[in-house]
């Protein structure tokens, strides 16, 4: 019986969206396998080109003569890049897209960025003969030439931008003494360094060279030309700009804690609590025996966390592994990735989504050679081409910045630990506040739980008051600012010390909401509140429900009714007019468009240029600095009231992790949480950082309403320019999944406006699909993918599909 394999050709080219069929010869039958790597003859001229494997079958899709036959496995990828075409397969059929779409997420560089080359010019002749030359030329008063060749003289290797700029010599110099044979000019290809670590190496590289003679750290700029100064034997000037923690002292695992070799440079090894140990010893015990060991990391801020990551990437790469570190792109600073390059060094690298192509071309390329060992990035990184991955760490897992908005719409925990099965490696989630998905699945066995109930620098969590704004306005004071908060602010003020002003934002004017006794206006069929529109008319965007606008609220009558209508600019205004003396930061969108805005900000508010930092979402993001005595929460409950089934969950994330910021050095901290619900149960256990009890209240409304982790969600979004094409197409799409619906027993929710119904002329609707077993609505997805690739109706309205 012959055996044929559907292929998809390198997904370098868009038009190809489609398989190619393949007969697989004698020599591979029982070697291939889908996401296998493949040469296949391609095209009129049977060129060879690449292909993925996607699936094997025993039936011919046609003549069976006219089939062409498989070259070979590519065996230079059959690693990673197959690993990874079976990864993207699998994210095709569960979060539903093309196969190209999923192959350019998880293989999204496919074309070789414009090579950087680095040029050195080498003095070829003998001590000897260079020093008879240089008197010729002397004689011949040839001036650029003998400047040229003492240089070489006295440093027989130079950088070409040296040359050819402080010594100022020209090309033409250079070719006739080449043709001469007194130099040569080599090049080598070298890897762009992305900015952070650049910054990294020009500080370290800035305190070793004070100790070098100046003629030695002439033109000594960047860490390429430490192997020069060896190579030309200047080994004790290359120690001296050793700097700390460039990897040059090896990890040494002594059963218990991973410590510095002997002699080695780099930061000194800290000492781990009894919680942080336990959690490393475990996690290393089963290394062999679960190499498909899933972990949650529950740790209350300023726990440890980071510590308990680098232990454990130490020991993969004792190990002779490779580790992947996701975190939030608005976490990957300057600060955060100093700690890991100074304890790993030059085996690390990084991603994040202001590199350019170049810049992220060379760190996957460096990942695919093995000259990393580690990647430090957001979601994007967790594709890193590494042969021998031994672990997968998502710190700050619960962040919405894991779940992918383009197609496919997937979430890097599941997709990560899907990767871990595949590769046989570690998955370690961490988190002050984990998402309701990782701690149900902690509960129910899929996670083995590890808990950090204390600040690893022994410092006490900080004091939270909470404050009813409700009360404020009946008391006169109509301020943005409380009584309370702008007390402490003038403590803090008055004793040098930081603080943090977060404006909770999520969800901004989107509700409506009475600031006289904080009833919000929600939707009569589901449990989520109507959205304004510009109109005024109320929506749900969950049902359709429509309502009129209202003047009054219709629980006490008061005017005050409306959407929260203050920015991170108003919020600037306002303080610097209480605060004149003041010093005043303000990170949000319009402060951070440059390419390193956010590290800007950040380092300088780290570096005490500022008393103040106002900001949004992303100034909670993991962020440590010691200095911040005070935390103020502005507006806490704006997200309790969005369009989402967890808003409470991400209200209380919100919440615990600003708090969290506040005493995380020496001094003790304070937080004000001001809020015009100070009863609901979101903000009550974020103010007392009680998770579990948050946990319990929140699953078992989960439970009770069918959502995610204790039910499935299934999300078809649909989008046109042409709105009245999409109202007719969402329509029929609605009445399919109605009609399927009796056989696969689930609810149907929508069609409806999405929370925003139009984006750059674009218009948006929602079909949401409910179960408990995720499985049915995988089969619903399939069977609704079936039927829009029948119609020809849909070829112009943009399908999405989003699981839970």
């Amino acid at each position: 019986m012959e055996l044929y394999a559907d292929i998809m050709i390198d997904i370098s080219h868009s038009e190809l969206d489609r398989t190619f069929q393949y007969r697989v010869p004698e020599e591979l039958r029982g070697e291939l396998e889908p996401g296998n790597v493949v040469e296949i003859p391609f095209g009129r001229g049977n060129r060879p080109t690449k292909g993925y494997v996607l699936r094997l079958t025993e039936q011919p899709s046609y003549e069976p003569e006219k089939i062409k036959e498989i070259g070979r496995i590519v065996t230079d990828l059959a690693g990673a890049e197959s690993k990874l075409t079976a990864l993207a397969l699998w994210m095709r059929d569960y979060y539903g897209s093309t196969t190209v779409q999923a192959l350019r997420t998880v293989l999204p560089l496919r074309q070789k960025a414009a090579s950087k080359e680095k040029k050195t010019i080498v003095l070829k002749l003998s001590p000897e003969e260079a020093q008879e030359k240089l008197e010729f030329l002397k004689k011949k008063n040839q001036k650029a030439r003998v400047r040229l060749l003492e240089a070489l003289i006295a440093q027989p290797r130079l950088p070409y931008e040296i040359v050819t700029g402080s010594l100022r010599i020209t090309s033409l110099v250079l070719k006739a003494m080449e043709e001469q044979g007194v130099l040569a000019c080599e090049s080598q290809h070298v890897y762009r360094t992305p900015q952070l670590i650049r910054k990294l190496l020009e500080e370290e590289q800035a305190a070793g060279m004070k100790n070098m003679p100046k003629v030695q750290r002439e033109g000594l700029k960047c860490e390429e030309d430490f192997q020069e100064v060896r190579d030309a034997g200047g080994q004790r000037e290359a120690d001296a700009l050793e700097f700390a923690g460039a990897g040059r002292g090896a990890e040494v695992w002594n059963g218990g804690s991973v410590s510095r070799a002997a002699g080695s440079p780099g930061t000194p090894a800290f000492v781990l609590n009894e919680a942080q140990q336990y959690a490393v010893d475990e996690i290393c015990r089963e290394w062999q025996s679960n190499p498909l060991g899933k972990y949650l990391l529950h740790g209350v801020t300023g726990s440890g966390k980071t510590e308990v990551y680098m232990e454990l990437i130490a020991y993969a790469l004792s190990q002779g592994q490779q580790a992947i570190l996701l975190i939030p792109e608005i976490s990957l600073t300057y600060q955060n990735v100093m700690r890991f390059y100074r304890r790993f060094g030059d085996r690390i690298s990084i991603l994040h989504s202001r590199l350019s192509q170049g810049e992220r071309y060379d760190q996957f390329e460096r990942a695919r050679n093995g000259d990393i060992d580690i990647m430090i990035g957001p979601r994007s990184a967790l594709f890193t081409p590494f042969q021998r991955l031994g672990i997968i760490i998502i710190d700050e897992e619960h962040e919405m910045s894991y779940r992918s908005e383009a197609v496919p719409r997937y979430h890097a925990r599941e997709v990560a630990v899907k990767r871990g099965a595949l590769e046989h490696a570690r998955v370690v989630l961490g988190s002050a506040t984990p998402s309701l998905e990782a701690y149900y699945g902690a509960e129910g066995g899929d996670y083995r739980l590890f808990q950090l109930p204390s600040r690893a620098a022994g410092g006490e969590l900080p004091q939270v008051s909470v404050v009813d704004m409700r009360q404020e306005l009946q008391d006169g004071n109509r301020s943005i600012l409380s009584r309370e908060l702008y007390r402490k602010m003038e403590q803090c003020l008055s004793t040098g010390q930081q603080m943090m002003l977060f404006l909770n934002r999520r969800g901004y004017a989107g509700f409506v909401m009475c600031r006289s006794c904080g009833h919000v206006v929600k939707c009569p069929h589901c449990d989520v509140a109507l959205s304004a529109h510009r109109n005024g008319r109320l929506v749900c965007h969950y049902c359709g429900h429509e309502e009129q606008p209202v003047k009054t609220c219709p629980k006490c009558g008061s005017s005050y009714i409306g959407g929260f209508r203050a920015g991170t600019q108003q919020i600037e205004e306002i303080v610097a007019g209480a605060f004149p003396q003041a010093r005043i930061l303000r990170m949000d969108a319009d402060t951070t468009r440059g390419k390193d805005g956010h590290a800007e900000i950040l380092h300088a508010f780290s570096n005490r240029e500022a008393d103040i930092l106002i900001g949004t979402q992303m100034i909670v993001k993991g962020h440590d600095f010691p200095e911040v005595t005070l935390v103020g929460i502005l507006a806490a409950d704006l997200s309790l009231h969005v369009s989402d089934y967890r808003a409470a969950e991400r209200t209380f994330q919100l919440l615990t992790q600003a708090a969290g910021r506040a005493g995380r050095g020496e001094k003790p901290g304070e937080v004000v949480i001001q809020t015009y619900e100070p009863e609901h149960y979101a903000v009550v256990h974020a103010a007392s950082q009680d998770y579990e009890s948050f946990y319990e209240q929140e699953i078992s409304y989960r439970k009770m309403s069918g959502y995610p982790p204790a039910g499935g969600i299934l999300g078809i979004h649909c989008t046109s320019r042409d709105q009245e094409l999409l109202e007719m197409a969402a329509g029929y799409l609605g009445r399919f999944i109605r009609q399927a619906a009796a056989r696969y027993q689930v609810s149907v929710l929508g069609p409806a406006d999405e929370a925003i119904s139009k984006i750059n002329d674009i218009y948006r609707k929602v079909i949401y699909v409910k179960h408990e077993d995720t499985k049915r609505l995988i089969a619903l997805k399939n069977k609704t993918e079936q039927y829009i690739e029948m119609n020809e109706g849909y070829r112009t309205i943009g399908i999405q599909f989003e699981m839970n």
